[in-house]
């Protein structure tokens, strides 16, 4: 099988990339598609990925559509993780997010549509679901709150029209918050982490009191990589959470006590635009169509990610050290402040 990861050397898709590597030797090529964009790292990738024969590093863009319709022709399998993630930056500038993750799926759609492919599968996001109104199943509401869950929303729906109308072989995956190792240090729990390291304000929203469903990183990767080989779901889409669901203030208070900082670092800023108060999975559908559920606790979790972040200093501080980094940390969080 050659497989296409899009996204590939972000935080979930690279995690999966060195997962199916080290677990899968079936997977014959694993071919990652990348345009770098501020959260793609080529770091994300260690020296045995590099030398591993069996991997491939394309740098472009989905919205190539030459270079993605010759891409798919040597290709299985896709997972597409490229997109533009982070809530913040999409209500500053929702532009880039409309055309990757809207524009791209649309590309990569229309390339399987004229070259067949066994499972195409898309990695979505909780945040379509806006806040929490009953149980988080599939089934409810699509009501996002922020351009870049819209964005994710209509991508989705783009999807199952060509499941819909064309029956590609396509299936929606929509994984809870994700957190672990290579996490880009502007999501929540490496922000806080760094920022405890560096005896730096921990910045929170509103009252801290927003909730979301934790899933370690090694627990979501293999979800995807169960969504992509699971014969029979075409057409569906699948939640992957953890049911443990913790609120910011709580976990600003793990991090600081596991790094001995001051509760003193906490400093609440005004409430995000759209901000989401709660988010909490029904994973039932995991369970039975993909026999799958999370196994890490989010104690273990949470432990496991500030040993990394710990001894990875090396890795978020080149991130965090970069112009574009520093320039929208003070420009989005300076207007919170005030």
């Amino acid at each position: 099988m050659n497989l296409l990861v899009t996204g590939g050397a972000g935080f979930i898709g690279s995690n999966f990339v060195k997962m199916v590597l080290r677990e899968h030797p079936d997977v014959k090529k694993v071919t990652v598609l990348d345009t770098l964009t501020y959260c793609g790292n080529l770091d994300n990738f260690d020296k045995e990925t590099w030398k591993n024969e069996r991997f491939s590093f394309c740098q472009g863009n989905i919205l190539d559509k030459d270079l993605v319709f010759n891409l798919i022709k040597t290709q299985d399998m896709v997972v597409h993780f490229a997109a533009f993630t982070h809530i913040d930056r999409s209500i500053d500038l929702a532009d880039p997010f409309i055309d990757t993750d809207f524009k791209g799926t649309f590309v990569l759609l229309e390339a399987i549509r004229r070259n067949p492919i066994k499972r195409f599968v898309q990695i979505s996001t909780s945040e379509v679901y806006g806040s929490y109104r009953r149980t988080m199943d599939e089934e409810h509401p699509i009501a996002p709150q922020s351009p870049y869950a819209a964005s994710k929303a209509g991508a989705d729906r783009l999807v199952y029209s060509y499941w819909a109308t064309y029956k590609l072989p396509v299936v929606v995956v929509r994984p809870f918050n994700a957190y672990g190792p290579h996490q880009y240090p502007e999501k929540l729990i490496p922000f806080f982490i760094s920022r405890a390291i560096e005896d730096k304000e921990l910045l929170i929203y509103g009252d801290g009191k927003n909730t979301r469903d934790w899933t370690y990183v090694s627990d979501t990767v293999r979800g995807i990589w169960e969504a992509l080989q699971t014969p029979g779901i075409e057409g569906e889409a699948i939640n992957l959470g953890s049911g443990e669901e913790v609120d910011v203030l709580t976990i600003s208070k793990i991090i600081l006590d596991t790094l001995n900082k001051p509760s003193s670092l906490v400093k609440f800023i005004s409430d995000r635009p759209g901000h989401v108060k709660k988010l909490l999975a029904d994973y039932s559908k995991a369970i039975n169509m993909l026999n799958w559920e999370a196994k890490v606790k989010f104690e273990d979790g949470i432990s496991q990610t500030i040993k990394w972040y710990i001894e990875n200093k090396w890795w978020w501080e080149k991130i965090k050290s970069k112009p574009e980094y520093k320039e929208f940390e003070n420009e989005w969080y300076g207007k919170l402040k005030k």
